[in-house]
């Protein structure tokens, strides 16, 4: 079976949503972009935010298993994957079925940086005594699951998106 979907995975602030809407306008009509902190959402009915405090981690991750199993199997769709997503196997599993699994990486400061321009109150990560510290401690603890997982790695660091696009293109052979 020929893969003609991508999931982006990585940490929050490394560009899975605004790379993966620059690869649904890329590829054209026939594609689809999918968040799926959205799907979650919608399965849940409430909130990310919500579901951790009614809810608890351990429903959320039920919650994303869900997600990846209803987007994995769609056809031409470009997934932007919630920055956890790698810590369930089960989610890899389904999504390499599928998909090319494409990391999207960026310094640690890169990443701060992004992230405090859209705000402690949109990225919970953040919102901690040192965010930077939190940061570096969660990618560390993440880095083995993110590349375990990953077919493709790139740096979007230094890069623009349309660099990133094209090399993702290049790499997953879709055009």
């Amino acid at each position: 079976m020929k893969k003609d979907s991508i999931a982006l995975i990585g940490f929050m602030a490394t560009g899975k949503s605004t790379v993966g809407k620059a690869l649904k306008d890329r590829l054209g009509i026939d594609y689809k972009f999918i968040e799926t902190d959205q799907v979650i959402i919608e399965i849940a009915g409430k909130s990310i935010p919500k579901i951790f405090e009614e809810d608890g981690e351990v429903k959320f991750r039920e919650y994303e298993i869900e997600a990846c199993r209803k987007t994995a199997r769609l056809s031409k769709s470009i997934i932007s994957c919630g920055g956890g997503v790698v810590l369930n196997e089960a989610n890899i599993e389904i999504l390499k079925q599928f998909c090319h699994i494409v990391l999207l990486t960026a310094t640690p400061k890169v990443i701060y940086r992004r992230a405090m321009k859209e705000g402690k109150e949109n990225r919970p990560v953040i919102n901690k005594k040192d965010p930077f510290k939190e940061i570096e401690k969660v990618l560390r603890y993440r880095e083995i699951y993110y590349n375990s997982s990953a077919e493709i790695i790139i740096d979007t660091t230094e890069k623009s998106i349309k660099m990133i696009v094209e090399e993702i293109l290049l790499q997953t052979k879709l055009l």
